[in-house]
């Protein structure tokens, strides 16, 4: 008796820790209102979605609407997020093919693995497939970058501004741009002195210029009597994700862009 007991209650022990641990909910991944997806295209999408959900046990959500009705953006990705019961902790993409808006709006572990970096990077590769009207292949792309972001946040190294590639230094570019910038300067100075010059004939005594009456200047010395010198730390960019709180209350990150 006393082992069934046991039996029992290590089998609810590990159900109640099986549910304290998996954060994902049971709300559609895939809400396509404005019907921009085909069948194939829906059934595709939403597999990549519940895998990378699965496996980071958070909700990665697709929501397409055909109006915002009056809201902004943001308002409206959160509190929709909000409000349908989704996990703490998710990232969900708006898109209105009507007006070109989209946001990504990220909750919980999303505002720390889906940085203000990692936004950018999703915006630019997402905003022309989205222009073009493929939005199968930009949804798919969103999921992907979502996976690889929060990925390399539960490895301890979330994306952030010093992970973005770098344009690379053109010496032979930046030599001819300088160049050309200097001449062009030289040549408007030029044409400044020239247009001040009053003597149209060269003389060789230097009295010659000095104004009868005026004051002659023979001697001069500069008193140099104290410095002083203020200096204002220029302020870093710390990274991370910048956050603020929906209707609800709760805490998101995320942005806004056009397409």
């Amino acid at each position: 008796m006393k082992k069934i007991f046991s039996l029992v209650l290590t089998v609810i022990l590990a159900s109640l820790l099986c549910i304290g641990t998996f954060a994902r909910s049971d709300m559609p991944l895939l809400v396509d209102e404005a019907d921009v997806l085909n069948s194939f295209e829906e059934e595709m999408l939403l597999e990549t979605l519940e895998d990378v959900s699965d496996e980071h046990d958070m909700d990665i959500v697709v929501l397409t609407v055909e109006s915002l009705d009056g809201e902004w953006p943001e308002d409206y990705a959160d509190d929709y997020y909000d409000y349908n019961d989704y996990s703490s902790d998710g990232v969900l993409l708006l898109i209105c093919p009507e007006s070109g808006d989209g946001h990504i709006s990220t909750s919980g572990y999303g505002i720390t693995s889906i940085t203000d970096a990692a936004l950018e990077t999703i915006f630019e590769e997402i905003s022309p497939l989205l222009s073009d009207g493929d939005y199968a292949e930009a949804f798919e792309t969103f999921a992907l970058q979502c996976d690889e972001y929060i990925t390399m946040a539960e490895d301890g190294d979330p994306f952030d501004y010093e992970d973005l590639p770098k344009e690379p230094f053109n010496v032979f570019k930046s030599i001819v741009l300088s160049l050309i910038v200097g001449l062009v300067i030289a040549f408007v100075v030029t044409l400044i002195m020239k247009g001040n010059l009053k003597s149209v004939h060269f003389n060789d005594s230097a009295s010659e210029y000095v104004k009868k009456g005026s004051m002659n200047v023979t001697q001069s010395r500069d008193l140099f009597l104290y410095t002083r010198v203020t200096r204002t730390p220029k302020p870093k960019d710390n990274g991370g994700s910048r956050t603020h709180t929906s209707s609800s209350g709760r805490s998101h990150g995320g942005g806004s862009f056009k397409f």
